[in-house]
């Protein structure tokens, strides 16, 4: 009778539970059925001098093992325990009613030695959901599984100990991470600050807008005038991330192979990608299915410099996610749905010599020249960007100033707040997310100020999606002022943020 030993593998960001039964017979043959990749395949030359090495036998029968369900492609080395155990436990060294109810994972070494594998977070999520209470992993991955309650996590470092651990010769304890107890994630700490960006008011005040209700933003100013900097530092003023957010930056970063073995996550991503950067490098895919940078930025910020250097094709799939907050990666083999639910920045120049409309520098460029760098960018796109910024180049004397500017904590506790009073208004939906229903029961215009709005539309030009971007902005900026009520300054500030539409863009 063959032996099953459960083990897990990757479906997306999700996993599944995989069954690997072997079956030992007379003969001199291995075998692997059950649609194994290569890696999995060459694992029983792995396993094979990973027993050996742990001083344990390896049969030198037929082996057959089969990997269920055999309609799911089963990749890579991650079943390379699971393998070996079910190995020893059909060849009687170890007795296979002690694997009942554990889940493992893990590749070996020639040596025997465990090393760590992707996206254990997720197996032990779907471990849990199926029941099972017991996972072994390689040590590095301990922390990040034991991020799930009610499952025991050992971590062991390697084939023999495992073994001697399964038949009662040694003991571990279970893995501890208490993260999972907590509901909010200590603020991260960063290298920068807010105050370090000098004069330049206008641009502080469209951060706080964007990160208070979750807006997209643009800037559009000459090379020098701080775009850059001003991104990295918008960070520094997000709202601590929650248990729930981190656990999904947790989860993405584990299947990316990019967590640092820390277990949970504790800052919000910043990605940000050159614009070299390919489709697939952007949205995710490739040959073995691997999350992009849109889906590494979840509950973070995607920050695009030199926006219009991007291909047009590589910019144009950033509009699904924009609006759905999750990008479905669609091929021959697989099709995965990664979340993508990112606080979008970008940055550029205003013409391909950068100062058009400069006060301190002459521009070198023609109309043609900057109508079509601007078009580069198409209106569906900007569209999706609620808040166009021009950001002016800092003069010297706010440069050479020693006067105090705002912290990031300082502004940080601006949007906290915010953040609190769109929650309890929209259930925990911030402005930028909230439905056309919820839109229209919270963003209310007075007759004064849909007047103004008409106005404004008329005039730049301006969508439905626009207009609904507009309330959206105007509500957010109303809630930084404690106020209940959308007045003509909040809605006036709000249109302000969309001139480059009717202006810039339409040269």
């Amino acid at each position: 009778m063959a032996v099953c030993i459960n083990s897990a593998a990757l479906n997306g960001i999700d996993a599944l539970i995989i069954h690997i039964e072997t079956r030992i017979t007379a003969g001199v043959q291995y075998f692997i059925v059950g649609l194994p990749d290569e890696s999995v395949k060459e694992s029983l030359i792995r396993v094979e001098s990973a027993i050996c090495s742990a001083d344990l036998n390896m049969p030198r029968q037929k082996i057959v093992i089969s990997m269920a369900p055999a309609s799911i492609r089963k990749q890579g080395a991650l079943f390379d325990l699971p393998i070996a155990l079910s190995i020893l436990a059909e060849s009687g060294q170890i007795d296979p009613g002690l694997l009942d109810g554990v889940v493992s994972v893990g590749e070996l070494s020639l040596n025997g030695k465990l090393r760590p594998v992707k996206g254990v977070l997720s197996m032990a999520l779907e471990a849990h959901k199926s029941g099972y209470k017991r996972m072994i992993v390689p040590m590095e991955n301990a922390a990040e599984a034991a991020l799930v309650d009610g499952v025991d996590v050992f971590g062991i470092p390697d084939l023999r100990a495992v073994f001697d651990y399964l038949s009662g010769q040694k003991s571990y304890a279970p893995a501890k991470n208490n993260a999972h107890c907590s509901q909010e994630i200590e603020p991260a700490t960063f290298p920068v600050d807010f105050s370090d960006i000098k004069g330049q008011p206008a641009m502080k005040r469209a951060m706080e807008i964007a990160a208070a209700g979750g807006h997209n933003l643009l800037m559009i100013g000459p090379p020098g005038s701080g775009k850059t900097m001003i991104a990295r530092r918008l960070p520094t003023i997000l709202p601590p991330l929650t248990l729930q957010e981190a656990l999904e930056i947790t989860r993405l970063y584990s299947i990316s192979g990019k967590l640092d073995g820390h277990g949970l996550a504790t800052e919000r991503p910043f990605r940000a990608p050159h614009h070299t950067a390919s489709n697939i490098a952007l949205v995710g895919g490739g040959t073995n299915a691997q999350p992009g940078e849109i889906s590494l930025a979840h509950n973070g910020i995607l920050f695009l410099d030199e926006l219009p250097e991007f291909e047009r094709k590589v910019l144009e799939v950033l509009r699904q996610p924009l609006e759905e907050r999750a990008i479905t990666v669609s091929r021959a083999s697989f099709n995965n749905t990664y979340p993508a639910g990112f606080l979008f920045v970008a940055a550029m120049n205003p013409c391909p010599c950068g100062f058009y409309r400069n006060p301190f520098r002459k521009c070198t460029c023609t109309i043609t020249m900057i109508r079509k760098y601007a078009r580069r960018l198409s209106g569906p796109l900007l569209d999706r960007i609620d808040l166009h910024v021009n950001v002016t180049p800092v003069k010297y004397a706010d440069l050479g100033s020693n006067g105090c500017e705002i912290t990031s904590a300082e502004v940080r506790e601006h949007v906290i707040t915010a953040r609190k009073i769109q929650s309890l208004r929209s259930g925990g939906t911030i402005n930028a997310q909230m439905t056309p229903e919820q839109t229209k029961q919270h963003c209310r215009l007075g007759v004064l100020e849909q007047e103004l709005l008409i106005q404004a539309m008329e005039k730049q030009r301006l969508s439905a999606r626009s207009y609904d971007r507009i309330l959206k902005v105007a509500r957010t900026i109303a809630d930084l002022d404690g106020a209940i009520d959308i007045t003509l300054v909040h809605l006036s500030e709000a249109i302000a943020y969309r001139c480059f539409d009717g202006e810039y863009f339409s040269i």
